[in-house]
């Protein structure tokens, strides 16, 4: 094709050096496609029409092949973003169930420190009281000399173990009404009577502190109070106010 335009444009009459500008040369080439024959015209434009679309189709795959790419890049984006979700979710329940071992430790230890500690430590039998009548105290109100220490206090006032034993008795006692005893570890007894109602039964072990009872006025007795009694070795009774200062360390 270019040779048959190069022909044409030489028989016209004009040659390169003889141009005078570049619209004379376009000017020949336009003369010379207008020499051809329609078979040469329409090879020229089946040429280009074969061009463009084959240009178009290649464009087409390049854009397909761009969009396959963008969509694979966003399910591996997705898919990292799920991993990375499901491993952060892994790594709170880890620490929630770490922390929760932990407290249930902290706790454990905690309840072995105290029972560890009540078996030592001791308590006050009650708060809010008074001292109405102390060990071996004479007069009518007894058969014999007071057997233990008399604390008065309002009705209901919550009665506590003095220190860590079991119980031995929760019953009724005759003149001592309603009665607790609890035996401590080192075989001594300490009793709890006239009191308005139990909170502990037989075999139960309590530690210091813990509620065997209430203020009463059950059995022998003028007034609500505490009748407390100390038996060493779960015989005769002592004088309970020089054991709790020197066994237990209080001083009522």
């Amino acid at each position: 094709m270019t040779a048959a335009l190069a022909a044409a444009a030489g028989a016209v009459g004009f040659s390169h050096s003889t141009l005078a500008s570049p619209t004379q040369a376009n000017s020949a080439v336009n003369l010379a496609a207008l020499s051809m024959d329609d078979g040469q015209l329409s090879g020229i434009t089946t040429a280009r029409i074969q061009a463009r679309q084959l240009a178009t189709r290649d464009s087409s795959r390049v854009q397909l092949a761009g969009n396959e790419t963008t969509k694979k890049q966003a399910a591996a984006a997705q898919l990292a973003k799920a991993r990375a979700a499901k491993l952060t979710a892994t790594q709170a329940l880890t620490a929630k169930r770490a922390s929760s071992l932990a407290k249930a430790k902290a706790a454990a230890e905690a309840a072995e420190k105290k029972i560890r500690e009540s078996a030592t430590r001791c308590e006050m039998m009650l708060s809010g009281y008074h001292i109405t009548a102390t060990f071996g105290q004479g007069g009518s109100r007894w058969a014999r000399n007071h057997t233990g220490t008399d604390f008065a206090a309002p009705v209901g006032t919550i009665i506590r173990t003095v220190m860590k034993g079991v119980v031995i008795h929760a019953d009724w006692a005759g003149p001592y009404g309603r009665q607790v005893q609890v035996r401590h570890e080192d075989g001594t007894v300490t009793t709890y009577n006239h009191m308005s109602k139990f909170s502990v039964s037989v075999g139960e072990t309590v530690y210091a502190g813990d509620q065997v009872g209430a203020v009463g006025m059950t059995g022998n007795t003028t007034g609500p109070h505490l009748h407390f009694e100390v038996l060493r070795d779960g015989g005769d009774a002592i004088d309970p106010m020089p054991w709790l200062r020197d066994h237990c360390g209080l001083n009522p």
